[in-house]
C-alpha cells in the first residue's frame, strides 16, 4: 500500500504482517517498524503520518546503518586507509551519518502475509563508507514473536553494524520507568562524556548497571554514575544462544518481552532525550534494545570485528517474543 512520498518524491509503501495476536506495520522508508500490536496494544513508538518521520523522528523503528551507534570523531582506518564520515552527534558520527539507512527508501524484494524483505544497495562512498553494500532485512511475524533477519554483501572491504531502533513501551502509553528489565550481561562498556566507549569492559556487579537480576528501570536511573540515564552497550553472555538474553516485564498488565540475538551486545537506551515537544513523546516514553556490535568498533581492534570483506556474507538475527 502506497502511503505517500518523501520530500524528494520517492514513493513509500506500508506492508502489514499478521499472525495470531501479532500485527506489524512496516514502512519501506527507513525499513521502519511503524507499529507492533500485541493483542491490539501497540508496543512501539511511532507516527501514523509518514510526514512526521521526516522531521520529528528519533530513529523510531528504523533500521540504522551502515554503522549503528557511534564512531569517534567521524573517522576510522581500514587496511591502512582513512575514511571520514559525517559528524552528526557532537564530535562523533551516529547511526550511519546525516543521511543513513533510516532516511533511505528501501526496495521491497519479497512480501507475504507474515513476512517482508526490504533491500537497500548502498553505493561506494555513501556517507563516507567504502564499498558498494547490498543489504537486506526480513521482518517475520509468528504467533507470539517478530524476528528481524539481516544479510549483507560488499564488493570492497567495509565496516557494518546494522540494528533496529524501535522504542518499546509494553503498556502502550505513559513512561517505562516501571518496566522491569533483566539482561544476561556481566559487563558493560563505560563511555566518555560524548558516549564513546573508553575500551574497558567493566563488571556490572555492585553498580546501577547490573540487571543480571531484574530491576525496575526507574529504580536507579537517577544515579549520577549513569549520567543522563541508561544509554550504554552491554556485553551479552557468550551462551546467549541457549535462552533469552534480555527480558522486559510490564508489571501492571503482565506483558513480557524476551529478546534473543546472534549479536554480541545490546545498546540499552531509556529515551532520555525525548522531549515531548519535537518528538510528541516525553522523556522515558520508550526503551530501546538495539542488538548490535559495540560502538566505535572500527577504532577498537580489541572489540569483536565489524569488518565485512568481498566473498563474505554478513548475517544477523534478533527475535522479540511476547508472552
Amino acid at each position: 500500500m502506497n502511503v505517500g512520498t518523501t520530500p524528494s518524491g520517492e514513493p513509500v509503501e506500508r506492508h502489514v504482517l499478521s499472525k495470531g495476536r501479532l500485527r506489524a506495520s512496516i514502512l519501506s522508508y527507513g525499513a521502519i517498524l511503524q507499529t507492533l500490536e500485541v493483542s491490539g496494544t501497540n508496543v512501539v513508538l511511532g507516527y501514523p503520518d509518514l510526514a512526521d518521520y521526516f522531521t520529528r523522528s528519533r530513529y523510531f523503528g528504523a533500521v540504522v546503518g551502515r554503522y549503528g551507534n557511534r564512531i569517534a570523531g567521524g573517522r576510522f582506518t581500514l587496511d591502512g586507509r582513512s575514511y571520514e564520515l559525517p559528524v552528526n552527534n557532537g564530535p562523533n558520527s551516529l547511526h550511519g551519518g546525516t543521511y543513513g539507512f533510516d532516511r533511505r527508501v528501501w526496495q521491497v524484494a519479497d512480501v507475504s502475509g507474515t513476512s517482508v524483505t526490504l533491500r537497500h544497495v548502498s553505493p561506494d562512498g555513501e556517507e563516507g563508507y567504502p564499498g558498494t553494500l547490498d543489504a537486506s532485512v526480513t521482518y517475520t511475524v509468528d504467533e507470539d514473536a517478530v524476528r528481524m533477519d539481516y544479510r549483507a554483501v560488499t564488493d570492497a572491504p567495509t565496516v557494518l553494524n546494522l540494528t533496529n531502533h524501535s522504542y518499546f513501551n509494553l503498556a502502550g502509553g505513559g513512561d517505562v520507568l516501571g518496566h522491569v528489565v533483566r539482561l544476561d550481561a556481566d559487563h558493560y562498556l563505560p563511555v566518555d562524556d560524548t558516549l564513546i566507549p573508553t575500551g574497558e569492559l567493566a563488571p556490572v556487579a555492585g553498580t546501577p548497571f547490573d540487571f543480571t537480576v531484574p530491576h525496575r528501570i526507574g529504580e536507579r536511573i537517577d544515579d549520577p554514575a549513569l549520567g543522563n540515564g541508561y544509554d550504554h552497550c552491554y556485553v551479552l553472555r557468550a551462551d546467549r544462544g541457549s535462552g533469552a538474553s534480555i527480558e522486559v516485564v510490564e508489571p501492571t498488565g503482565g506483558l513480557v518481552m524476551t529478546v534473543t540475538t546472534t549479536e554480541p551486545g545490546v545498546q540499552f537506551y531509556t529515551g532520555n532525550m525525548l522531549d515531548g515537544v519535537a518528538t510528541a513523546y516525553g522523556r522515558h516514553a520508550g526503551l530501546c534494545l538495539e542488538t548490535q556490535h559495540f560502538p566505535d568498533s572500527p577504532n577498537r581492534p580489541d572489540f569483536p570485528s565489524v569488518v565485512l570483506r568481498p566473498g563474505e556474507e554478513f548475517t544477523s538475527s534478533t527475535t522479540y517474543r511476547f508472552s
